[in-house]
């Protein structure tokens, strides 16, 4: 690294002579491969965006923007924050997105893809000229194509630098770069992506331009390693062996769960069709689409597009199963509402990496979507606690026929309940789950949303420990209340309500109201995510930070009992 150690800022990098940046290239290369085989992160992005991010901070000394922000990996180490990177996505270390907390450098906390565009227009409508680096598929998002319109008609002065890679998490559908061509901004290219000296020289005959216009660079995801190449794997990857870039395999994950359970669902349902939004492998649909691939459709990074070209399915008498992030749902908020729900579209979407998610950070926690979603008419919205219980509500929700229905997941692996007791049902399968306990009048009966079940039973054992007597019980379907779980609280003295989403407007809010409306005044103790955005760390890390850990919510359980 004797290059890399003595470079700390863009002024130090402008210093090294052109001819030894191919010896600087190779020791970033080198420096990611070995520093994120112990933390994980964004490899792939990064490797592919080496060579063009050292002449990006070479030539220009305004604001450079990237899109998608999970490529900024090789920005950071060349604006002084090298020696952090062994805090990666750790709780309190270094973000693996930019953060204006940690670099001036960074202007934008962005992660979701096709919003850097909006915000150089922006930024450039006041500022002057201003640099957005664009990749891995952002621009087939519909937003990136309205800045391009704004930015072409008001000539803005933005240099936009295409990354193109030809894939976000899998290979880019559609044609971006006739975008630009359509909305009038020329495009100089394309340039190879991993000769130094041409991309600078390509990027100094833009700077000469006082008008919008675009770069086209192609680079290779994982260029200099071969174990990430053309693998959407290791777009995003946890730790692994260097040598041979085999990461740690752990259990089944939620994802392996949905995807099997829905492939056996297409064997013997001609009108189920499958939609994704840019992720057909992270979501568990990369199954469905190499068995049925004219009932797959990959919309590109375009959520609202997708929901709504559902409904037009759904209207066709098909039933599509829309598959995307939980937090990159809210994008698609108002097609759900007027589009789906309105129209009574039988439709299904699986929310993965719902509530918290841990070390993407703020951005990529799926806190949102049960306070979004319980105030859409008609939908119906599922959160299991195990692999049982997400097979049962997959199969309950593609019978639903008059409106949409929603499951969401965690991220990681799903319980699978072995060598324990299997719950007891109060109603029919999938309604209403005891847990723990055996509900009576004057006990505190404890609703455990989810995967938040766990917590609630560990809840439930603390509190018997002091004395307190307590029942679990966890609704499969959380929205709207199953009126089995509203009867079985107006008989308890204190209810508990845990959920890994915002506790404002969440499920633990709408069982009050449900209680509320049918006459029942009683105590209804929320827990779930206040009202911040969490940083990033673990998962268990996150939960404790939130209060979301059994003794903690005990202890303060005990404290309002003895009131």
């Amino acid at each position: 690294m004797d290059i890399l150690r003595t470079i700390s800022s863009p002024a130090d990098l402008r210093a090294v002579p052109a001819a030894d940046l191919p010896q600087l290239a190779g020791e970033i290369r080198a420096f990611l491969v070995d520093s994120l085989s112990r933390t994980g992160g964004h490899l792939g992005p990064n490797l592919g965006a080496v060579e063009l991010t050292i002449a990006l901070h070479r030539v220009f000394e305004v604001p450079i923007l990237f899109d998608t922000g999970h490529q900024t990996y090789v920005h950071k180490m060349l604006t002084g924050r090298l020696d952090q990177f062994d805090t990666l996505r750790t709780r309190g270390g270094m973000s693996g997105y930019p953060s204006r907390a940690e670099s001036d450098y960074d202007w934008i906390e962005n992660s979701h893809a096709s919003v850097a565009l909006s915000h150089a227009d922006g930024l450039a409508r006041n500022l002057g000229r201003v640099v957005a680096v664009v990749g891995d598929g952002s621009l087939t998002g519909g937003m990136a194509w309205e800045a391009l319109s704004s930015i072409a008609s008001d000539q803005v002065p933005v240099i936009i630098v295409v990354n193109d890679n030809g894939r976000s998490y899998a290979p880019t559908v559609g044609n971006p770069l006739a975008v630009l061509e359509a909305a009038g901004i020329p495009v100089h290219g394309p340039v190879y992506g991993h000769d130094c000296g041409e991309i600078e020289k390509s990027l100094k005959n833009a700077s000469l331009h006082d008008a919008p216009l675009a770069l086209h660079i192609r680079t290779h995801k994982g260029h200099g390693y071969p174990h990430v190449l053309n693998d959407e794997l290791h777009h995003s990857t946890g730790a692994y062996d260097p040598a041979t870039g085999i990461g740690r395999t752990g259990g089944e994950t939620w994802t392996d769960v949905f995807s099997q359970e829905l492939l056996s669902h297409f064997s013997h349902r001609d009108d189920l069709v499958a939609i994704t939004a840019a992720m057909p492998g992270p979501t568990g649909l990369a199954p469905i689409a190499a068995s049925y691939p004219d009932r797959f459709r990959d919309v590109g990074i375009a959520e609202q597009h997708a929901v709504a070209s559902a409904a037009g399915m759904a209207r066709a008498g098909q039933h599509p199963v829309v598959a995307i992030y939980s937090t990159f749902f809210h994008r698609a908020f108002d097609q759900l509402l007027l589009d789906v729900s309105l129209h009574q579209l039988p439709t299904t979407f699986i929310l993965d990496r719902a509530g918290v998610t841990g070390s993407d950070g703020p951005s990529h926690n799926g806190l949102w979507d049960m306070a979004l979603c319980s105030t859409v008419p008609g939908l119906k919205l599922a959160a299991p606690r195990d692999a049982r219980t997400l097979r049962l509500a997959l199969e309950q929700a593609l019978d639903v026929d008059d409106g949409p229905t929603v499951i969401r997941f965690p991220k990681g692996e799903a319980p699978q309940r072995d060598g324990r007791p299997e719950s007891r049902e109060l109603d029919a399968p999938g309604v209403l789950d005891l847990l723990a306990g055996n509900p009576a009048p004057n006990d505190v009966l404890i609703v455990g949303i989810g995967a938040m079940a766990d917590i609630a039973v560990g809840v439930h054992d603390l509190l018997t420990d002091v004395g307190i007597p307590s029942s679990v019980v966890s609704p499969l379907w959380a929205a709207p209340v199953p009126a089995v779980l509203i009867d079985l609280a107006s008989q308890a003295r204190h209810i508990v309500t845990i959920e890994d989403g915002v506790v404002r407007g969440g499920i633990g809010s709408l069982i009050a109201e449900s209680l509320d409306d049918a006459g029942h005044d009683l105590p209804v103790q929320r827990f779930g995510v206040p009202t911040v955005f969490p940083s990033h760390g673990s998962r268990a890390e996150i939960l404790a930070y939130c209060g979301l850990a059994p003794g903690t919510i005990a202890e303060k359980v005990v404290l309002r009992l003895c009131r």
